[in-house]
């Protein structure tokens, strides 16, 4: 996964910025520094068209060593290739932080445009939870930006992804109670999150292995392949328990959700394991995590096939979104390119937003 984004900037609050080992005027120059705790990159190619790309990365696991200064996505040389400077932020904290990115990505925005005097476009462009970073963006700050694309997005409202996560974690502690390797009150427990990674992915591999007729049932639900279910149950749980984490408890319960599609619904509904949210942690997703459909700007939206971490259920979300808030002129869903989650080449990437800025 790629690196799976407040305005009232003052000076006072920046550290100083660096440029990096001088180079020949044949690459870009580059910039670097921190903001508010988010480390930062703003690279400028020799043949810069005048348009910044404001780049926002996917979710990066809590933990995850962060090398100094910030290396550029992968996607940064394609952009550069094409002309347009690119700035990125590695935001302030890890996990789940797209109510931190924001922020921090209209810091750096700010900054950017302090250093580069005459930009005539801006655009927002962004990977997986950076998709949900760039539309969000769009819909509160439409007036910084020309347009935006998101690229294999987790496009949608906060509400809306914790129950998709927490339908994924309850299905497997029904289907596969007191699990060798993983907690007996199931994924959902705190036991569970404080597993490590590895820990949690093989409890479920093994799990999983050791009934197949059963996993196959519940990929086919989940609409992953059953080589996939495994990492994509495991991504579920850490980033649902890394959100409750941040949001300061469970922000989604089941109490009265019906479930459909797990075979049995009836036995399904009357054993699956039933939670409350916390209401602090509710109003968090409801509020910091909001997205309505409202875009404001044009955007550009495409997946990847096959992706394993947005599946099509999500992937129908914002355009259904979008048509209620009357909102779809602005909207363009390019066909699926590619395969996996996030499987882009930089010439796709170019594409998707040159189309952000052709005519609807």
């Amino acid at each position: 996964m790629r690196p799976l984004f407040r305005l009232a900037l003052a000076v006072a609050l920046l550290l100083p910025h660096t440029p990096l080992s001088a180079a020949p005027a044949t690459t870009p120059r580059t910039s670097s520094g921190e903001l508010q705790g988010a480390r930062w990159r703003l690279d400028v190619p020799t043949g810069w068209n005048g348009e910044l790309v404001m780049l926002a990365h996917g979710y990066e696991p809590v933990g995850v060593p962060q090398p100094s200064p910030m290396p550029a996505n992968d996607s940064t040389a394609g952009l550069l290739a094409a002309g347009y400077a690119v700035a990125q932020s590695a935001y302030a904290s890890q996990g789940w932080a797209v109510a931190d990115a924001i922020d921090d990505m209209e810091r750096l925005r700010v900054l950017a445009l302090s250093e580069l005097k005459d930009v005539h476009r801006t655009w927002i462009l962004g990977f997986s939870m950076g998709g949900a970073v760039a539309i969000a963006t769009l819909e509160r700050l439409p007036q910084h930006y020309s347009g935006g694309v998101s690229l294999c997005g987790a496009n949608l409202p906060g509400e809306q992804l914790a129950n998709d996560l927490l339908t994924t974690l309850v299905a497997f502690d029904y289907f596969f109670p007191e699990a060798e390797g993983l907690p007996r009150q199931g994924l959902v427990s705190a036991d569970a999150a404080a597993l490590s990674q590895m820990a949690l992915y093989q409890g479920i591999a093994a799990a999983l292995q050791s009934r197949p007729a059963v996993a196959a049932q519940l990929a086919t639900r989940l609409q992953v392949s059953a080589e996939a279910l495994p990492g994509t149950i495991s991504l579920h749980a850490m980033i649902l328990h890394e959100l409750a984490t941040r949001a300061g408890g469970m922000p989604v319960g089941n109490l009265r959700t019906v479930y459909r599609g797990f075979g049995d619904d009836k036995a399904f509904n009357a054993g699956v394991q039933r939670h409350v949210p916390v209401a602090l942690a509710q109003r968090y997703v409801r509020g910091k995590l909001a997205l309505t459909g409202a875009v404001k700007r044009p955007l550009v939206i495409q997946f990847n096939n096959n992706d394993p971490s947005i599946v099509p259920r999500m992937q129908a979300v914002y355009p259904q979104l979008a048509e209620r808030a009357g909102a779809t002129s602005l909207l363009r869903v390019l066909p699926a390119v590619g395969g996996g989650h996030c499987g882009f080449v930089d010439s796709q990437v170019v594409e998707a937003l040159k189309a952000a800025a052709a005519p609807l």
